[in-house]
């Protein structure tokens, strides 16, 4: 009896030593091939495109509160830094709003397995103590990406914000933003064109 029962203990470990040895070199072959498709995305796709931000900038932001009303036009300045080895790109900016200063910063990268830009977005003034997440498809010349937003004080509905990137050229960028309020279209909100330093 004692002997049966080491020898299926045996049994069972050895096969579960097996399954836990393959399980091991799934995880380092995935692992192995992920990297593989980073490192391409780093030398000629798009996290290569992201890269190629990198550097300092300044420009011109427009704010609009409403349809086709300008509120404010202020010189701006950004900084873009690469982070976690070209996973990610750090947009930091400055500018003001009606004459108050207003800083902002947005982590950007490409999602590998759902083809997807990402983004978390923070800022003095529009987002005041919410962090937007958002995602969104790859356009012929930068991205564009829809989060949202609210507060229970609107109602339960949601508010929608689309941001696009338009890489002009290795020194010319345009981020653009436009308001969803709930059932209307879109709206522009931000505008700001950036020129390399």
């Amino acid at each position: 009896m004692l002997n049966n029962l080491i020898l299926i203990t045996g049994r069972y470990v050895a096969h579960y030593n097996l399954q836990l040895s393959f399980n091991i070199q799934q995880y380092y072959l995935s692992l192995s091939m992920a990297q593989n498709k980073f490192e391409q995305s780093l030398a000629n796709g798009a996290h290569q495109k992201l890269q190629d931000l990198v550097g300092d900038w300044s420009g011109i932001t427009k704010t609009w509160f409403e349809k086709d009303v300008l509120v404010d036009e202020c010189l701006s300045t950004a900084r873009i830094t690469s982070i976690l080895d070209g996973r990610f790109i750090c947009y930091d900016y400055q500018s003001s709003l009606e004459g108050k200063p207003l800083i902002g910063k947005m982590i950007i990268g490409f999602d590998i397995p759902y083809q997807k830009f990402t983004f978390s977005w923070i800022d003095s003034f529009h987002m005041g103590t919410q962090m937007m997440q958002a995602t969104g498809e790859p356009t012929e010349n930068g991205f564009s990406i829809l989060g949202t937003y609210g507060n229970p004080e609107y109602g339960d509905q949601l508010f929608g914000w689309r941001t696009e990137l338009e890489i002009i050229n290795i020194d010319e960028i345009i981020f653009l933003a436009y308001n969803i309020m709930p059932g209307e279209e879109e709206t522009k909100a931000i505008e700001a064109v950036y020129k390399r330093i």
